[in-house]
């Protein structure tokens, strides 16, 4: 019988380490996720502030044009607002005569960006890998 016994005895070693081994795998795979679940977040959030910050260059856009005067609006700025900040948008517009004499359409650009390249968006040379960017155009 004690023979028996010495022959098992290194068997509660191997399970306890194969234990240890999956509970660290599975708290592994825990943090992992969890690590993601936070950016994707964090990256949902910077696109609704982005979208804001578009929106705010729309509006800046047809502020300009319905009074300041000028008659197709273009121009990079950064919002003021505390929330946008990070933030810098680009404003495009193009005039389109009507060909048989009716009133002339613009096509009203803003693109927001969190990484502008030389102060303008978007950014086609080297966004990284959080950049983020919106874009609404509105026709008038």
């Amino acid at each position: 019988m004690s023979r028996l016994v010495r022959n098992c005895g290194g068997f509660a070693i191997f399970s306890a380490l194969f234990i240890l081994v999956v509970l660290a795998a599975l708290g592994a795979f825990i943090l992992n996720i969890s690590s993601s679940q936070q950016i994707g977040s964090a990256l949902d959030v910077q696109g609704a502030r982005a979208y804001q910050a578009a929106r705010a260059g729309i509006e800046w856009g047809l502020y300009q044009q319905m009074q300041g005067g000028v008659a197709c609006p273009t121009g990079n700025f950064v919002p003021g607002a505390a929330t946008l900040a990070g933030f810098t948008v680009s404003v495009t517009c193009v005039a389109t005569a009507d060909a048989s004499g009716g009133p002339t359409v613009r096509i009203l650009t803003a693109t927001a960006c969190s990484q502008p390249n030389a102060g303008a968006c978007p950014n086609t040379v080297n966004p990284g890998a959080l950049y983020i960017e919106r874009r609404l155009t509105v026709t008038f």
